[in-house]
Protein backbone atom coordinates (compact mmCIF):
# COMPACT_ATOMS: atom_id res chain seq x y z
CA UNK A 1 0.00 0.00 0.00
CA UNK A 2 1.35 3.38 -0.99
CA UNK A 3 1.87 6.35 1.30
CA UNK A 4 -0.75 9.04 1.15
CA UNK A 5 1.81 11.50 -0.21
CA UNK A 6 2.28 9.32 -3.26
CA UNK A 7 -1.47 9.49 -3.84
CA UNK A 8 -1.77 13.26 -3.48
CA UNK A 9 -2.37 14.98 -6.78
CA UNK A 10 -3.96 18.11 -8.15
CA UNK A 11 -7.28 19.29 -6.77
CA UNK A 12 -9.84 18.53 -9.46
CA UNK A 13 -12.84 20.82 -9.93
CA UNK A 14 -15.19 17.84 -9.91
CA UNK A 15 -14.10 16.88 -6.40
CA UNK A 16 -16.62 17.93 -3.71
CA UNK A 17 -15.95 21.38 -2.27
CA UNK A 18 -15.49 19.91 1.22
CA UNK A 19 -12.66 17.74 -0.13
CA UNK A 20 -11.02 20.56 -2.08
CA UNK A 21 -11.05 22.88 0.94
CA UNK A 22 -9.33 20.48 3.34
CA UNK A 23 -6.63 22.28 5.36
CA UNK A 24 -2.99 21.94 4.27
CA UNK A 25 -1.38 22.81 7.61
CA UNK A 26 -2.12 22.95 11.31
CA UNK A 27 -2.65 26.70 11.01
CA UNK A 28 -5.48 26.09 8.52
CA UNK A 29 -7.45 23.85 10.90
CA UNK A 30 -10.34 25.72 12.53
CA UNK A 31 -12.35 25.01 15.64
CA UNK A 32 -9.79 22.89 17.49
CA UNK A 33 -7.60 25.56 19.07
CA UNK A 34 -7.71 23.73 22.42
CA UNK A 35 -5.68 20.91 20.83
CA UNK A 36 -3.37 22.89 18.56
CA UNK A 37 -2.34 25.88 20.66
CA UNK A 38 1.37 26.60 20.99
CA UNK A 39 2.79 24.56 23.84
CA UNK A 40 0.00 21.98 23.78
CA UNK A 41 0.89 18.28 24.05
CA UNK A 42 -0.05 17.63 20.43
CA UNK A 43 1.79 20.68 19.08
CA UNK A 44 4.97 19.76 20.92
CA UNK A 45 4.73 16.20 19.64
CA UNK A 46 4.40 17.48 16.07
CA UNK A 47 7.25 19.97 16.41
CA UNK A 48 9.54 17.24 17.73
CA UNK A 49 8.34 14.62 15.24
CA UNK A 50 7.34 12.49 18.21
CA UNK A 51 3.74 11.73 17.35
CA UNK A 52 2.00 9.33 19.74
CA UNK A 53 -0.87 6.92 19.11
CA UNK A 54 -4.20 8.65 19.60
CA UNK A 55 -7.96 8.39 19.22
CA UNK A 56 -9.64 11.43 17.67
CA UNK A 57 -13.16 11.57 19.10
CA UNK A 58 -15.65 14.09 17.79
CA UNK A 59 -18.90 14.63 15.88
CA UNK A 60 -19.17 14.36 12.08
CA UNK A 61 -17.49 17.12 10.12
CA UNK A 62 -15.36 18.48 12.97
CA UNK A 63 -12.08 17.75 11.17
CA UNK A 64 -10.84 14.36 12.40
CA UNK A 65 -9.71 13.15 8.98
CA UNK A 66 -8.30 16.56 8.06
CA UNK A 67 -6.28 16.68 11.27
CA UNK A 68 -4.91 13.17 10.66
CA UNK A 69 -3.83 14.08 7.14
CA UNK A 70 -2.13 17.27 8.28
CA UNK A 71 -0.33 15.37 11.06
CA UNK A 72 0.88 12.93 8.42
CA UNK A 73 2.44 15.76 6.45
CA UNK A 74 4.25 16.94 9.58
CA UNK A 75 5.96 13.63 10.26
CA UNK A 76 8.71 11.69 8.54
CA UNK A 77 6.79 8.46 8.93
CA UNK A 78 5.10 6.65 6.09
CA UNK A 79 1.36 7.25 6.10
CA UNK A 80 -1.40 4.74 5.42
CA UNK A 81 -5.12 5.42 5.63
CA UNK A 82 -7.88 2.80 5.85
CA UNK A 83 -11.54 2.80 6.77
CA UNK A 84 -12.89 0.28 9.26
CA UNK A 85 -16.02 0.09 7.11
CA UNK A 86 -14.18 -1.48 4.17
CA UNK A 87 -11.10 -3.08 5.75
CA UNK A 88 -10.55 -6.30 7.66
CA UNK A 89 -7.86 -8.24 9.50
CA UNK A 90 -6.19 -9.40 6.27
CA UNK A 91 -5.61 -5.82 5.14
CA UNK A 92 -4.32 -4.87 8.58
CA UNK A 93 -1.83 -7.75 8.46
CA UNK A 94 -0.64 -6.61 5.05
CA UNK A 95 -0.13 -3.07 6.38
CA UNK A 96 1.86 -4.46 9.32
CA UNK A 97 4.16 -6.40 6.98
CA UNK A 98 4.70 -3.30 4.85
CA UNK A 99 5.44 -1.33 8.02
CA UNK A 100 8.12 -3.88 8.97
CA UNK A 101 9.61 -3.60 5.49
CA UNK A 102 9.54 0.20 5.61
CA UNK A 103 11.35 0.24 8.94
CA UNK A 104 13.91 -2.33 7.77
CA UNK A 105 14.57 -0.83 4.33
CA UNK A 106 14.03 2.90 4.93
CA UNK A 107 14.46 3.31 8.68
CA UNK A 108 11.03 4.97 8.86
CA UNK A 109 8.06 4.23 11.06
CA UNK A 110 4.46 4.04 9.86
CA UNK A 111 1.57 6.29 10.78
CA UNK A 112 -1.69 4.36 10.32
CA UNK A 113 -4.96 6.30 10.22
CA UNK A 114 -8.08 4.20 10.81
CA UNK A 115 -11.30 6.05 10.06
CA UNK A 116 -14.37 4.95 12.02
CA UNK A 117 -12.26 2.69 14.21
CA UNK A 118 -15.32 1.88 16.32
CA UNK A 119 -16.55 -0.26 13.39
CA UNK A 120 -13.72 -2.75 14.03
CA UNK A 121 -14.71 -5.61 16.33
CA UNK A 122 -12.63 -6.77 19.30
CA UNK A 123 -10.54 -9.24 17.29
CA UNK A 124 -9.76 -6.63 14.65
CA UNK A 125 -8.75 -4.08 17.27
CA UNK A 126 -6.62 -6.70 19.03
CA UNK A 127 -4.57 -6.97 15.83
CA UNK A 128 -3.09 -3.52 16.51
CA UNK A 129 -2.04 -4.04 20.13
CA UNK A 130 1.42 -5.56 19.87
CA UNK A 131 2.48 -3.33 16.99
CA UNK A 132 1.37 -0.13 18.71
CA UNK A 133 3.13 -1.15 21.90
CA UNK A 134 6.41 -1.99 20.17
CA UNK A 135 6.27 1.22 18.13
CA UNK A 136 6.07 -0.42 14.72
CA UNK A 137 3.03 1.70 13.93
CA UNK A 138 1.71 4.95 15.35
CA UNK A 139 -2.06 4.59 15.34
CA UNK A 140 -4.51 7.42 14.79
CA UNK A 141 -8.10 6.26 15.11
CA UNK A 142 -11.09 8.47 14.35
CA UNK A 143 -14.52 7.88 15.84
CA UNK A 144 -17.83 9.64 16.39
CA UNK A 145 -18.66 7.20 19.20
CA UNK A 146 -17.51 7.30 22.80
CA UNK A 147 -14.19 5.40 22.74
CA UNK A 148 -14.78 4.25 26.32
CA UNK A 149 -17.47 1.94 24.96
CA UNK A 150 -16.35 1.33 21.37
CA UNK A 151 -12.57 0.85 21.67
CA UNK A 152 -11.19 -2.09 23.66
CA UNK A 153 -9.58 -1.15 26.96
CA UNK A 154 -6.16 -2.58 26.05
CA UNK A 155 -5.94 -0.45 22.91
CA UNK A 156 -7.41 2.59 24.62
CA UNK A 157 -4.73 2.41 27.31
CA UNK A 158 -2.04 2.65 24.60
CA UNK A 159 -3.59 5.72 22.95
CA UNK A 160 -4.31 9.26 24.07
CA UNK A 161 -7.90 10.34 23.48
CA UNK A 162 -8.17 13.78 21.90
CA UNK A 163 -11.67 15.27 21.96
CA UNK A 164 -12.58 17.44 18.97
CA UNK A 165 -15.38 19.98 19.26
CA UNK A 166 -18.09 20.87 16.73
CA UNK A 167 -16.83 23.76 14.59
CA UNK A 168 -18.17 27.04 15.96
CA UNK A 169 -20.56 29.15 13.89
CA UNK A 170 -17.96 31.91 13.61
CA UNK A 171 -15.17 29.58 12.48
CA UNK A 172 -17.49 27.86 10.03
CA UNK A 173 -18.60 31.20 8.55
CA UNK A 174 -14.97 32.19 8.02
CA UNK A 175 -14.26 29.00 6.05
CA UNK A 176 -17.37 29.54 3.92
CA UNK A 177 -16.18 33.05 3.05
CA UNK A 178 -12.79 31.71 1.99
CA UNK A 179 -14.42 28.99 -0.09
CA UNK A 180 -16.46 31.58 -2.00
CA UNK A 181 -13.36 33.66 -2.78
CA UNK A 182 -10.76 30.92 -3.42
CA UNK A 183 -10.46 30.56 -7.18
CA UNK A 184 -8.02 27.62 -7.01
CA UNK A 185 -9.69 25.22 -4.56
CA UNK A 186 -13.00 26.91 -3.86
CA UNK A 187 -15.79 28.55 -5.83
CA UNK A 188 -14.10 31.87 -6.59
CA UNK A 189 -13.96 31.23 -10.34
CA UNK A 190 -17.78 31.25 -10.44
CA UNK A 191 -18.04 34.84 -9.21
CA UNK A 192 -20.89 34.17 -6.78
CA UNK A 193 -21.34 36.35 -3.67
CA UNK A 194 -23.25 35.91 -0.42
CA UNK A 195 -24.10 38.23 2.45
CA UNK A 196 -22.80 37.59 5.96
CA UNK A 197 -26.34 36.77 7.11
CA UNK A 198 -26.70 34.03 4.49
CA UNK A 199 -23.31 32.49 5.31
CA UNK A 200 -24.12 32.65 9.02
CA UNK A 201 -27.40 30.87 8.32
CA UNK A 202 -25.56 28.14 6.40
CA UNK A 203 -23.10 27.74 9.29
CA UNK A 204 -25.95 27.65 11.80
CA UNK A 205 -27.86 24.95 9.98
CA UNK A 206 -24.71 22.84 9.57
CA UNK A 207 -24.65 22.70 13.40
CA UNK A 208 -20.89 22.34 13.81
CA UNK A 209 -20.42 20.06 10.78
CA UNK A 210 -17.90 21.74 8.46
CA UNK A 211 -18.42 19.16 5.75
CA UNK A 212 -22.19 19.77 5.76
CA UNK A 213 -21.64 23.53 5.65
CA UNK A 214 -19.34 23.37 2.62
CA UNK A 215 -21.60 20.89 0.84
CA UNK A 216 -24.55 23.16 1.55
CA UNK A 217 -22.69 26.16 0.20
CA UNK A 218 -21.78 24.31 -2.98
CA UNK A 219 -25.38 23.25 -3.56
CA UNK A 220 -26.68 26.75 -2.78
CA UNK A 221 -24.26 28.25 -5.32
CA UNK A 222 -25.43 25.97 -8.10
CA UNK A 223 -29.06 26.51 -7.13
CA UNK A 224 -28.43 30.24 -7.49
CA UNK A 225 -26.69 29.82 -10.86
CA UNK A 226 -29.52 27.63 -12.11
CA UNK A 227 -32.07 30.44 -11.68
CA UNK A 228 -32.01 32.16 -15.05
CA UNK A 229 -34.25 34.99 -13.87
CA UNK A 230 -31.59 36.59 -11.66
CA UNK A 231 -29.45 39.46 -12.76
CA UNK A 232 -26.88 39.08 -9.97
CA UNK A 233 -24.96 36.01 -8.82
CA UNK A 234 -25.83 36.38 -5.14
CA UNK A 235 -26.91 33.55 -2.85
CA UNK A 236 -30.10 34.38 -0.93
CA UNK A 237 -31.89 32.65 1.92
CA UNK A 238 -34.24 30.89 -0.48
CA UNK A 239 -31.18 29.10 -1.92
CA UNK A 240 -30.27 27.93 1.56
CA UNK A 241 -33.86 26.79 2.12
CA UNK A 242 -33.68 24.75 -1.07
CA UNK A 243 -30.61 22.97 0.31
CA UNK A 244 -31.64 22.39 3.93
CA UNK A 245 -35.42 22.34 3.55
CA UNK A 246 -38.24 24.31 5.10
CA UNK A 247 -36.76 24.09 8.58
CA UNK A 248 -34.13 26.71 7.68
CA UNK A 249 -36.62 29.50 7.17
CA UNK A 250 -38.73 28.34 10.08
CA UNK A 251 -35.74 28.89 12.34
CA UNK A 252 -34.78 32.11 10.60
CA UNK A 253 -38.19 33.82 10.44
CA UNK A 254 -38.23 34.46 14.18
CA UNK A 255 -34.55 35.39 14.23
CA UNK A 256 -33.84 32.53 16.63
CA UNK A 257 -30.93 30.15 16.25
CA UNK A 258 -31.06 26.43 16.92
CA UNK A 259 -29.15 26.92 20.15
CA UNK A 260 -31.42 29.73 21.36
CA UNK A 261 -34.43 27.44 20.92
CA UNK A 262 -32.74 24.61 22.79
CA UNK A 263 -31.82 27.04 25.56
CA UNK A 264 -35.44 28.20 25.81
CA UNK A 265 -36.65 24.58 25.99
CA UNK A 266 -34.11 23.64 28.66
CA UNK A 267 -34.77 26.72 30.79
CA UNK A 268 -38.56 26.26 30.57
CA UNK A 269 -38.23 22.78 32.02
CA UNK A 270 -35.78 24.00 34.66
CA UNK A 271 -38.19 26.80 35.54
CA UNK A 272 -41.05 24.26 36.01
CA UNK A 273 -43.16 25.70 33.18
CA UNK A 274 -44.80 22.81 31.27
CA UNK A 275 -46.49 25.17 28.79
CA UNK A 276 -43.19 26.79 27.86
CA UNK A 277 -41.52 23.38 27.61
CA UNK A 278 -44.23 22.10 25.24
CA UNK A 279 -44.15 25.26 23.13
CA UNK A 280 -40.39 25.22 22.54
CA UNK A 281 -40.35 21.42 22.05
CA UNK A 282 -42.89 21.63 19.25
CA UNK A 283 -41.38 24.81 17.81
CA UNK A 284 -38.27 22.72 17.15
CA UNK A 285 -40.14 19.60 16.02
CA UNK A 286 -42.19 21.64 13.54
CA UNK A 287 -39.01 23.29 12.30
CA UNK A 288 -37.51 19.90 11.47
CA UNK A 289 -35.11 19.40 14.39
CA UNK A 290 -34.04 15.83 15.04
CA UNK A 291 -36.49 14.40 17.63
CA UNK A 292 -33.83 12.07 19.00
CA UNK A 293 -31.54 15.05 19.60
CA UNK A 294 -34.32 16.65 21.67
CA UNK A 295 -34.86 13.34 23.48
CA UNK A 296 -31.15 13.18 24.35
CA UNK A 297 -31.36 16.70 25.77
CA UNK A 298 -34.22 15.59 28.03
CA UNK A 299 -32.22 12.58 29.23
CA UNK A 300 -29.40 14.91 30.15
CA UNK A 301 -31.85 17.31 31.85
CA UNK A 302 -33.31 14.46 33.92
CA UNK A 303 -29.88 13.73 35.36
CA UNK A 304 -28.53 17.27 35.61
CA UNK A 305 -31.57 19.31 36.74
CA UNK A 306 -34.00 16.84 38.32
CA UNK A 307 -31.46 14.41 39.70
CA UNK A 308 -32.19 12.67 42.99
CA UNK A 309 -35.22 14.87 43.67
CA UNK A 310 -37.03 12.39 41.38
CA UNK A 311 -34.82 9.42 40.40
CA UNK A 312 -37.61 8.11 38.16
CA UNK A 313 -37.24 11.07 35.82
CA UNK A 314 -34.16 9.58 34.16
CA UNK A 315 -35.94 6.29 33.47
CA UNK A 316 -38.96 8.10 32.05
CA UNK A 317 -36.81 10.27 29.76
CA UNK A 318 -34.99 7.18 28.48
CA UNK A 319 -38.32 5.43 27.94
CA UNK A 320 -39.59 8.41 25.95
CA UNK A 321 -36.53 8.26 23.73
CA UNK A 322 -36.97 4.53 23.12
CA UNK A 323 -40.69 5.04 22.50
CA UNK A 324 -39.89 7.53 19.79
CA UNK A 325 -37.35 5.13 18.24
CA UNK A 326 -40.09 2.47 18.17
CA UNK A 327 -43.00 4.61 16.95
CA UNK A 328 -41.35 7.36 14.90
CA UNK A 329 -43.28 10.50 13.93
CA UNK A 330 -45.91 11.62 14.56
CA UNK A 331 -47.00 8.98 17.13
CA UNK A 332 -43.71 9.01 19.01
CA UNK A 333 -43.90 12.77 19.55
CA UNK A 334 -46.52 12.13 22.24
CA UNK A 335 -43.91 10.32 24.33
CA UNK A 336 -41.56 13.28 23.98
CA UNK A 337 -44.35 15.65 25.03
CA UNK A 338 -45.11 13.49 28.07
CA UNK A 339 -41.45 13.51 29.09
CA UNK A 340 -41.21 17.29 28.68
CA UNK A 341 -44.27 17.85 30.92
CA UNK A 342 -43.03 15.33 33.49
CA UNK A 343 -39.58 16.92 33.68
CA UNK A 344 -41.01 20.43 33.88
CA UNK A 345 -43.33 19.52 36.77
CA UNK A 346 -40.86 17.29 38.65
CA UNK A 347 -39.06 18.54 41.78
CA UNK A 348 -35.62 19.86 40.87
CA UNK A 349 -32.14 19.28 42.27
CA UNK A 350 -28.72 19.76 40.71
CA UNK A 351 -26.96 18.40 43.82
CA UNK A 352 -25.60 15.31 42.02
CA UNK A 353 -24.44 17.47 39.09
CA UNK A 354 -22.62 19.83 41.47
CA UNK A 355 -21.14 16.86 43.36
CA UNK A 356 -19.85 15.48 40.06
CA UNK A 357 -18.09 18.76 39.27
CA UNK A 358 -16.67 19.00 42.78
CA UNK A 359 -15.29 15.47 42.87
CA UNK A 360 -13.69 15.77 39.42
CA UNK A 361 -12.00 19.01 40.47
CA UNK A 362 -10.76 17.35 43.66
CA UNK A 363 -9.37 14.32 41.79
CA UNK A 364 -7.47 16.58 39.39
CA UNK A 365 -6.11 18.50 42.36
CA UNK A 366 -5.00 15.55 44.50
CA UNK A 367 -3.97 12.98 41.91
CA UNK A 368 -4.31 9.29 42.78
CA UNK A 369 -3.88 8.55 46.51
CA UNK A 370 -3.91 4.82 47.31
CA UNK A 371 -7.08 2.92 48.15
CA UNK A 372 -7.30 2.36 51.94
CA UNK A 373 -6.22 -1.18 52.83
CA UNK A 374 -9.41 -2.15 54.64
CA UNK A 375 -11.62 -1.69 51.55
CA UNK A 376 -9.33 -3.55 49.16
CA UNK A 377 -10.18 -7.09 48.08
CA UNK A 378 -7.80 -9.88 49.10
CA UNK A 379 -8.28 -12.76 46.65
CA UNK A 380 -4.81 -14.21 47.44
CA UNK A 381 -3.02 -15.12 50.63
CA UNK A 382 -0.20 -12.68 49.87
CA UNK A 383 -2.64 -9.81 49.61
CA UNK A 384 -4.28 -10.80 52.88
CA UNK A 385 -0.83 -10.90 54.54
CA UNK A 386 -0.23 -7.37 53.25
CA UNK A 387 -3.33 -6.16 55.05
CA UNK A 388 -5.79 -6.06 52.17
CA UNK A 389 -9.34 -6.18 53.55
CA UNK A 390 -8.19 -6.34 57.19
CA UNK A 391 -10.66 -4.77 59.66
CA UNK A 392 -13.27 -4.30 56.95
CA UNK A 393 -16.77 -4.34 58.44
CA UNK A 394 -19.52 -5.88 56.31
CA UNK A 395 -22.46 -3.46 56.34
CA UNK A 396 -25.15 -6.17 56.22
CA UNK A 397 -23.95 -7.56 59.55
CA UNK A 398 -25.03 -4.36 61.31
CA UNK A 399 -28.34 -2.73 62.18
CA UNK A 400 -30.10 -1.17 59.19
CA UNK A 401 -27.17 -2.36 57.02
CA UNK A 402 -25.06 0.60 58.06
CA UNK A 403 -21.71 0.66 59.85
CA UNK A 404 -19.54 3.73 60.48
CA UNK A 405 -16.46 3.20 58.35
CA UNK A 406 -14.13 5.36 56.23
CA UNK A 407 -14.22 4.94 52.46
CA UNK A 408 -12.12 7.87 51.23
CA UNK A 409 -8.30 8.13 51.12
CA UNK A 410 -6.93 9.36 54.44
CA UNK A 411 -6.14 12.91 53.28
CA UNK A 412 -9.66 13.35 51.90
CA UNK A 413 -11.70 12.08 54.86
CA UNK A 414 -13.17 15.52 55.54
CA UNK A 415 -14.35 16.04 51.97
CA UNK A 416 -18.07 16.29 51.25
CA UNK A 417 -19.21 16.37 47.62
CA UNK A 418 -22.90 15.53 47.65
CA UNK A 419 -25.25 17.80 49.61
CA UNK A 420 -28.87 16.78 49.06
CA UNK A 421 -31.68 19.33 48.98
CA UNK A 422 -34.98 19.10 50.84
CA UNK A 423 -36.99 18.69 47.61
CA UNK A 424 -38.81 15.56 46.48
CA UNK A 425 -37.20 12.18 47.08
CA UNK A 426 -33.91 13.90 47.92
CA UNK A 427 -35.46 15.11 51.18
CA UNK A 428 -35.64 11.47 52.30
CA UNK A 429 -32.03 10.94 51.17
CA UNK A 430 -30.98 13.95 53.26
CA UNK A 431 -32.70 12.47 56.32
CA UNK A 432 -30.87 9.16 55.82
CA UNK A 433 -27.54 10.91 55.48
CA UNK A 434 -28.20 12.95 58.63
CA UNK A 435 -28.94 9.73 60.51
CA UNK A 436 -25.74 8.10 59.26
CA UNK A 437 -23.77 11.20 60.24
CA UNK A 438 -25.06 10.98 63.80
CA UNK A 439 -24.07 7.30 63.98
CA UNK A 440 -20.53 8.16 62.77
CA UNK A 441 -20.20 10.97 65.33
CA UNK A 442 -21.34 8.69 68.14
CA UNK A 443 -18.88 6.01 67.02
CA UNK A 444 -15.97 8.49 67.10
CA UNK A 445 -16.80 9.40 70.72
CA UNK A 446 -16.50 5.81 71.88
CA UNK A 447 -13.37 5.14 74.01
Amino acid sequence: MEDLFAQDGPVYPENPLAERMRPDSLEDIVGQEHLLAKGSVLRRAVDGDRLFSMILWGPPGCGKTSLARVLAKETKKGFVQISAVFSGVQEVRKIIEEARSRRRMQGRGTLLFVDEIHRFNKAQQDAFLQHVEEGLITLIGATTENPSFEVIAALLSRCKVLVLQPVSKEACTGVLKRALLDAEKGLGRLGVAAGDDVLALLAEMADGDMRAALSGLEMAVFHCLGDGSRRERVIIKEDVAAVFGDRVLRHDKAGDSHFNLISAFHKSMRGSDPDGALYWLFRMLEAGDDPLYLARRMVRFASEDVGMADPGALALALSAMESYRFLGSPEGEGALAQAAVYLATAPKSNAVYMAQKAVVARIRETGAPPVPLHIRNAPTGLMADLGYGREYRYAHDFKDAYVPQDYLPEDLLQDRYYTPTDRGYEKLVAQRMDGWRRIREADRKKP
